[in-house]
């Protein structure tokens, strides 16, 4: 068996509930039951944790490395470093420790040598191999249940409890005693070796709190699903693309649960997986013009091969819901890596003066309520909605209090039923402005009342649908339009503002709020006070204007290149774009706080022109 490890001269300060393990692994080796189990444990604990997935595009064989932040005071976003290193893959071994702060700890296999040990960080091998023979794991299974070994001895070094790791087992492999007994006997073999033979000489452990209580774990892309569930989708149309295809697999899963006849068990749903993704939103312009609540899911190259139908579904006024989780673009880019890259192309998606509404969805809560809230939102303004989600949001393991189930019933909007069309006298203006929404009346296929059919068509047309040319005509159509993206920043998710009295104030969306909130903290005791705007719609409404010029100086933060964002704001807001800063950063990676906070304080004091009168 392999030696005790040294203990280093100096003592070192306890740090409890307050770091982040990074597991190395290699894709495709059977890690994710085993990180899984070691969130879950330190979830019911009640400590406060989050969990990122750094993994490869290919299927299997490249390194991948999985993070887990500890954090007693709640914090969620992902930090620069990693005090805590697993070890289990020997191409990435060196790179890993040398990344490795100082007062570090490294769990690895005792067949590993790291070719440059440190004496600046406590290094625990572990009898990996003679862990496995002793627990008689058949060799085809090896190299997966392995990883239990890493779940054992961190759980007997820092405290995690193995009544927690057992009840997750038990949980995850329900009815199958066996599997659970595989798994936590090398787990528990693990454990009881390094109580035996480990001199601990780090300073990391955990200890039980109560900060999780009612609360729950779960991807944006199944919380998005779930809503989408609960808000009427009878039609989805998708076409497998990372990251985005984990949330058409939720509906798959969910909806013959959820969306069933209760007395024939019929499904009263279609799930169609389509030939590429153009196909896949013209499926969904033909369901929504017949009445269904119609979705899909995509990312960023598929959102371009939408592009066309979306402004005919812009165009001609037909309801449908798409999911966008974006990731690193342009091109195929980096399709496991996270990016918000896809602003200004979702927003102005198609050819001509095409404005979408767009929807930013930035915890796990808000993907459930924009997965309900898009189809009355499609339907009261008769047009596409595109929710922009990310990899990390809806990848990723989070936190998240219990949903609220829609506080109101399903939305139709302006349906016309058989009834109202006698009313009207056997007929209607479909594309007629009758209150200053822009929002016209329509019907649905099958209206039992002569009069109440129209004639749907992408080139010119009057108010009641005819065919036009007509110059005139076809500028009063584009106007109504502008007049219905104009009401639609009155109907849209408002923003979330936290703070008051600041003079700077932070901009930023989607999944960068956590990084945000704890920034904010940091700056805040650096001596900068900060207020903060999470824009989640576009158009943007009066309150962001409101903010903006509220604060002397204001700081956009988001995760492109380009810092899309504040272009956009920018544009809409041209008498405050001198004193508009912008943060934007996109290397994949989502966005610490330490480095939020430090290009914060770069963004305020570089030279900017002076504000030009409006």
């Amino acid at each position: 068996m392999t030696q005790p490890a040294p203990r280093p001269a100096a003592p070192v300060r306890p740090v409890v509930n307050d770091f982040t393990i990074n597991v190395a692994t290699v894709n495709g080796s059977g890690s994710q039951t085993s990180n899984a189990t070691l969130v879950d444990a330190l979830f019911h604990m009640g400590i406060p944790v989050n969990a990122k997935n750094i993994f490869p595009s290919n299927i299997k064989g490249l390194p991948t490395w999985y993070s887990i932040r500890v954090s007693g005071d709640g914090y969620t976003a992902r930090r620069d470093h990693a005090e805590v290193l697993v070890a289990f893959n020997a191409k990435t071994l060196d790179q890993d420790l040398r990344e490795l702060p100082t007062g570090g700890v490294m769990f690895y296999p005792d067949h590993l040598k790291p070719s440059a040990p440190r004496d600046d960080v406590s290094m625990y091998p572990l009898p990996v191999n003679a862990i496995m023979k002793e627990q008689n794991v058949d060799a085809k299974f090896r190299d997966r249940m392995m990883n239990m070994v890493y779940v054992g001895a961190l759980a007997q070094v820092l405290g995690i409890e193995m009544d927690a790791i057992l009840d997750y087992l038990n949980r995850n492999f329900a009815g199958k005693a066996k599997v659970v007994a595989s798994n936590y006997d090398i787990a528990r073999a693990a454990f009881e070796w390094c109580a035996a033979n480990v001199v601990k000489t780090d300073p990391y452990s955990v200890q039980r709190m109560n900060a999780t209580t009612g609360k729950i774990l779960i991807d944006g892309n199944t919380a998005g699903a779930l809503g989408a569930i609960y808000g009427g989708c009878t039609v989805v149309a998708w076409y497998p693309i990372t990251p985005a295809t984990s949330l058409a697999e939720g509906l798959i899963e969910w909806m013959p649960k959820l969306r069933r006849d209760p007395h024939s068990g019929a499904n009263t749903f279609a799930i169609v997986q389509s030939e590429d993704e153009l196909a896949a939103i013209g499926m969904l312009v033909g369901a929504g013009w017949a009445g269904a609540r119609a979705m899909t899911s995509t990312s960023g190259p598929g959102i371009s091969l939408m592009a066309e139908f979306a402004g005919y579904a812009y165009f001609t006024e037909i309801p449908l819901v798409v999911w966008n989780i974006q990731r690193m673009g342009p091109s195929t880019g980096l399709p496991t890596r996270v990016s918000q890259g896809d602003l200004l192309s979702t927003y102005y998606l198609s050819h001509g003066d095409t404005k979408h509404v767009v929807l930013l969805p930035g915890t796990p809560a808000e993907c459930f309520e924009f997965g309900w809230r898009a189809f009355d939102l499609a339907e009261a303004l008769q047009t596409p909605v595109f929710v922009n989600s990310d990899l990390d949001l809806g990848m990723n393991i989070w936190m998240s209090e219990p949903f609220a189930y829609p506080d109101r019933p399903i939305h139709r909007g302006k349906v016309l039923r058989a009834e109202d069309i006698v009313a009207l006298g056997g007929s209607f203006a479909r594309y007629r402005d009758e209150d200053g929404t822009g929002v016209g009346p329509r019907t649905l296929p099958g209206t039992d009342a002569l009069g109440g059919a129209y004639f749907t068509r992408g080139t010119g047309h009057t108010d009641a649908a005819t065919y036009s040319e007509h110059p005139e005509e076809w500028l009063k159509n584009l106007r109504r339009l502008d007049r219905k993206h104009e009401h639609a920043r009155s109907v849209v998710p408002a923003p979330v503002i936290s703070g008051g009295g600041a003079r700077t104030g932070l901009i930023n969306m989607g999944s960068t709020e956590p990084g945000i909130v704890e920034a904010r903290a940091l700056l805040d005791r650096a001596g900068l006070r900060t207020d903060a705007l999470r824009v989640r719609a576009l158009p943007f409404c009066q309150d962001v204007r409101a903010f903006i010029e509220e604060h002397e100086e204001v700081v956009v933060v988001e995760m492109n290149q380009q810092g899309q964002l504040a272009i956009l704001l920018r544009t809409e807001y041209p008498e405050f774009a001198t004193r508009i800063h912008s943060v934007a950063h996109c290397d994949g990676l989502p966005l610490s706080a330490a480095f939020i906070a430090a290009r914060v304080q770069d963004a305020l004091t570089a030279p900017q022109p002076e504000e030009v009168p409006a």
